[in-house]
């Protein structure tokens, strides 16, 4: 008996560091997401996060995002800005459009480390949402969509959900989103 309670003790613990393990280092676009690496140097490994690398590149943001920060970064898939109107994506990657692609880009990231429980937390606070201010003076609105699940809604009223959370970061935490969030323009 105690051979077997050492057996199934040693089955949950070894269980349970490999999740911790595997929470400190999620998958994204099939590729490790390191903590102790930066929110671009980890993105540039991401495959399905190709479009989004090209426009932070476009938009001059790279030494920005490598910074101390901390920044909570909403990172939209290569999908979502595939679901974007046909054009649109070519339009902003366009030299003369640096402005708009930056605006665009910034409304995405916050300041500060906003990880799913302190965006929990301030949802309930705020009675079923909450706002937090964007990098490029916009606003963003939180919230729950079930019990681990929660809904980013732009300017415009269009609406994201969190398809992967907690990346954490040396600078920051990113959230990968399924949509692309627009500023008002």
């Amino acid at each position: 008996m105690k051979t077997f309670k050492l057996v199934v003790a040693t089955v949950v613990l070894g269980s349970m560091f490999s999740l911790s393990v595997n929470a400190q280092e999620p998958m994204v676009g099939g590729e490790k997401m390191y903590p102790k690496k930066n929110i671009v140097e980890n993105a540039i490994n991401s495959k399905v996060h190709t479009t989004l690398v090209a426009a932070v590149q476009a938009a001059g943001l790279v030494e920005t995002l490598q910074s101390a920060g901390p920044f909570t970064v909403f990172a939209p898939t290569n999908d979502a800005f595939e679901n974007l109107p046909a054009g649109t994506v070519e339009t902003l990657l366009k030299p003369e459009n640096k402005a708009t692609l930056t605006a665009v880009l910034t409304y995405h990231v916050i300041s500060g480390n906003y990880d799913f429980a302190a965006l929990e937390k301030l949802i309930k606070a705020g009675k079923g949402s909450a706002k937090l201010k964007t990098v490029a003076g916009g606003e963003l609105t939180f919230m729950m969509n079930g019990l681990h699940n929660i809904t980013v809604k732009d300017a415009n009223g269009g609406t994201s959900n969190i398809s992967i959370y907690d990346v954490y970061q040396a600078n920051g935490v990113i959230h990968v989103l399924d949509a692309v969030l627009l500023p008002k323009m």
